[in-house]
């Protein structure tokens, strides 16, 4: 049991050692709906890594991070995925494309956007891997 937790505190340390690096790509805003001012924490795209990459990893608000709980609860908020899905960001473009899937069926602007998506066949299989 403690080498589980030890893996899992070494993980940790290396996700949090990508804090600086992040917040410099995303200019200290959330990278899914710009907030500025609040609290970001890093959020790995599944599926992980064995090693954490920060090619995989988005900053994003406390807001967001809920939301993605229940994406459907907040479909209003997730209008910021009109640019995010566009982003060179593969990260951005995966979890972007999930939630738009996940809350078209309400949103008919959602659905509309995600018509007009085009993606690299690599993001479209990592998008499918969740």
């Amino acid at each position: 049991m403690a080498k589980g937790q030890d893996r899992h505190r070494e993980r940790m340390d290396i996700l949090a050692s990508f804090g600086r690096n992040l917040a410099r790509r995303s200019g200290s805003r959330c990278e899914l709906c710009s907030a500025s001012g609040v609290p970001l924490h890093i959020h790995e795209v599944s599926p992980s890594a064995d090693i954490p990459d920060i090619d995989r990893c988005i900053f994003i608000c406390e807001t967001c991070g809920k939301g993605m709980e229940n994406p459907s609860g907040i479909t209003d908020h997730w209008r910021c995925l009109n640019t995010t899905v566009w982003s060179e960001i593969p990260a951005l473009q995966v979890i972007s494309v999930r939630i738009l899937r996940q809350i078209s069926p309400k949103a008919d602007w959602a659905r509309s956007l995600l018509e007009e998506v085009y993606l690299d066949p690599e993001i479209e299989a990592w998008i499918d891997k969740q």
